[in-house]
């Protein structure tokens, strides 16, 4: 009576290896054939002898292609005319691509590699034989051992078992065992048919090279091919660009070839991808370069083009759209909340200044987004600095156009290495899919980012392009020629200092004054505890905090003495800059301690967020701000000018007070916000210390008079 092996009750594996022992020789007919699989009986073919007729043919029947068109080959053999040569080697071609490939996936072991080495040793001497079976697709599962045994010369095994790891063990099967001698004869008869075809090709040599090739190989790789081969990788988008894409006949005239190049790789990341950023270095022509890829996609698919830049750039590209024949219309970005509800379906969307849109919360960022979901428009994003405070900064810009949900193609890799977490437990973790930008975002490793940037980015440097792009002008220097043959070149950039006179003797000399040992050991004896505030956490206090405070004090923590040093340097390189800047520094430091003390005082959250190092520079752009005057002013001096506006100039803790009301009414979303309570007293204390210590520089110094400005006046 036959034996049934299922894989749960008993493994057909275990029966095919003890079998294998005490044969000689042995035919296998299968549907599919995975390498690494060989490595389960592999050792027992080992010892076998060619010369003694000892080997194993394996046959093919239906090898998984890797492509509908080798689907289609299958069809075409099976048609009246049958098959032909061509199609034969193509077929064989696509098998040894596919087995290939099967080699690349997943990660190798040590086992791996010996078990691979050893097939291909076994099939260069003979022991294994390997036919490809074209006629038509064979799907059958069979395995005939042979053996010097009277009684039993040919044992087999028949069912649904594939020649692979997971058919012999892992997974539920099928099969019986054939014992009986008519049965068994019959079985070998079928297979020798097969074997015999003429559309049956060998392809035993052909594995044998794809692994002496691979990875399992037995000599070591020379490190400049790698080098190469990493390289050839690296290279597959822009190389795709430059091939697959044409520019419009007067850009071909009109742009230098960096440019040109710079064009055809974004058009390729603009069309697979949906969207692409332009991150060219200042002074690279970004401006030139998205406008013939917005020409590009308008000729190719009728496209319209809605540009969105700052209010100060809206002429300039005005001007672009009329000489460059762009269909569509410019946008100031003032102006988005207000038109785009409304506006016309552009289908293609190009924001220059992008690095403006770095707020998700912002409703100039919210009314953007939704009008390029709702179009499902293409997008280009130009920007000089893509990301500026953190690299999330990057990923707000490129979620304008990327799903969260969307499988981006490439996953926090070091991050999770790093971290020794699988696929699975990273989406437990942090709840969101592995290859999504939402997983990026959770990585701090650069290198994640890296992968980011080369799939959406084209930025290139100066020192990039002279050294790739330009030619020397036989006077040793490096110039970029125009088709009109004109040498242009990058300026030479030659730093100077500008010196002023400064009188120590003189007691209307301010600058003598602010560059004093009194003022910069005033500025050191700062304790900045608002950028510290993980400093003044009480403990007792930090045990009733909710897992979201928790959170935001951890976060405190790990920033503090960075930006405490920062806002001192920061402080001094005002001072570097002017006076009037310095002083102005000063004010706003009183004032946002003066909010944080009105906070204190009256029991009110304390907002987080914007407060940080960086706001220090008066100068700094908030460009994302809602409802305050200007596109260049930051978000303290909108609200400072609109309280003077509605109330006069309040000084000291009334201003703070209209300026935190203002805070948590209009602006409630950008900050995140924290109980005063959590912290110790000496935060109020160290707050109005400082206060104090500013509040004297500030009347023994200003205000400041531009009128005996002596570095002004010297410039």
């Amino acid at each position: 009576m036959a034996r049934i092996f299922d894989n749960i009750e008993q493994q057909l594996l275990e029966a095919l290896r003890a079998t294998l022992e005490i044969s000689k020789r042995a035919d296998f007919c299968v549907g599919y054939l995975n390498l690494r699989g060989w490595q389960a009986i592999d050792d027992l073919i080992a010892p076998w002898s060619p010369d003694d007729g000892q080997l194993c043919r394996v046959l093919v029947g239906m090898q998984r292609p890797p492509h509908e068109d080798v689907r289609e080959l299958y069809r075409a053999a099976t048609g009246p005319e049958g098959l032909d040569n061509a199609t034969a080697l193509r077929l064989k071609t696509q098998f040894a691509a596919h087995l290939r490939e099967q080699i690349t996936l997943g990660i190798p072991t040590g086992r791996d590699e010996a078990a691979l080495r050893q097939f291909a040793q076994q099939l260069r001497a003979g022991q294994v034989q390997v036919k490809l079976f074209l006629p038509y697709p064979l799907h059958a599962k069979l395995y005939l051992l042979f053996r010097d045994d009277a009684n039993n010369p040919i044992t087999g095994f028949v069912g649904s078992s594939n020649l692979t790891m997971q058919g012999l063990a892992r997974q539920g099967e099928l099969n019986v065992d054939v014992l009986e001698h008519h049965a068994t004869q019959r079985l070998s008869n079928w297979f020798d048919d097969r074997w015999a075809d003429r559309w049956a090709l060998d392809v035993s040599a052909d594995l044998a090279q794809i692994i002496e090739s691979s990875w399992a190989r037995e000599g070591g790789i020379p490190p400049f091919h790698i080098y190469l081969n990493i390289a050839y990788h690296l290279s597959t988008e822009a190389r795709a660009g430059l091939t697959q894409f044409r520019l419009p006949a007067r850009f071909e005239h009109d742009l230098f070839e960096f440019q040109k190049s710079a064009v055809k790789i974004a058009a390729r990341h603009l069309h697979r991808r949906g969207g692409v950023m332009i991150g060219d270095v200042v002074g690279l022509g970004k401006t030139m370069m998205a406008t013939a890829l917005a020409r590009m996609f308008e000729d190719d698919l009728g496209f319209e083009t809605l540009i969105i830049c700052p209010k100060n750039l809206e002429p300039m590209w005005e001007r672009y759209r009329t000489e460059y024949g762009l269909r569509g219309m410019v946008l100031p970005i003032s102006q988005v909340s207000r038109q785009l509800p409304d506006l016309k379906r552009y289908r293609l969307v190009l924001i220059d200044e992008s690095h403006n849109l770095r707020n998700r919360e912002g409703r100039r960022y919210k009314a953007i987004a939704d009008y390029i979901r709702s179009c499902d428009a293409k997008v280009i994003l130009l920007t000089a600095t893509p990301y500026n405070k953190s690299k999330a900064d990057l990923s707000s810009q490129l979620r304008l156009f990327i799903d969260e949900k969307a499988n981006i193609g490439i996953r926090p890799e070091r991050y999770m290495r790093r971290e020794g977490m699988s696929e699975a437990e990273f989406e437990r973790r942090w709840q969101c899919k592995a290859n999504s930008i939402v997983a990026i975002e959770k990585s701090d490793e650069f290198d994640d980012w890296r992968e980011l940037i080369r799939l959406y980015m084209v930025r290139r440097t100066r020192s990039f392009i002279v050294e790739h792009y330009t030619q020397d002008d036989g006077n040793g220097r490096h110039c970029l020629v125009g088709r009109d043959g004109e040498k242009r070149y990058f300026p030479t950039r030659v730093p100077r200092s500008l010196a002023f006179a400064v009188d120590d003797t003189d007691p209307t000399d301010r600058y003598a004054r602010l560059y004093s040992l009194p003022v910069v050991n005033e500025i050191n004896l700062l304790h900045v505890p608002r950028y510290g505030l993980g400093n003044y956490v009480d403990p007792k206090a930090q045990k009733s905090a909710s897992a979201a405070e928790q959170r935001l004090i951890d976060n405190l923590g790990r920033a503090g003495k960075r930006l405490m040093g920062f806002c001192r340097t920061n402080l001094f390189k005002r001072l570097e800059s002017s006076g009037h800047s310095f002083l102005q520094s000063i004010d706003r430091h009183v004032l946002r301690n003066q909010i944080y003390l009105h906070a204190i005082e009256n029991g009110l959250d304390l907002p987080l967020g914007v407060l940080d190092a960086g706001l220090l520079d008066t100068d700094r752009v908030d460009e994302d701000a809602e409802g305050i005057s200007g596109e260049s002013e930051n978000l303290l001096d909108g609200l400072i000018e609109a309280v003077a506006d509605e109330n006069g100039m309040p000084h000291d803790m009334a201003r703070a007070a209209a300026i935190y009301a203002q805070y948590a009414a209009e602006f409630k979303k950008r900050f995140k916000w924290i109980r005063p309570s959590l912290f110790r007293t000496k935060l109020a204390d160290d707050l109005i210390e400082d206060t104090e210590r500013l509040q004297r520089l500030l009347a023994e110094h200003g205000p400041w008079n531009p009128q005996q400005d002596r570095k002004l006046a010297d410039s």
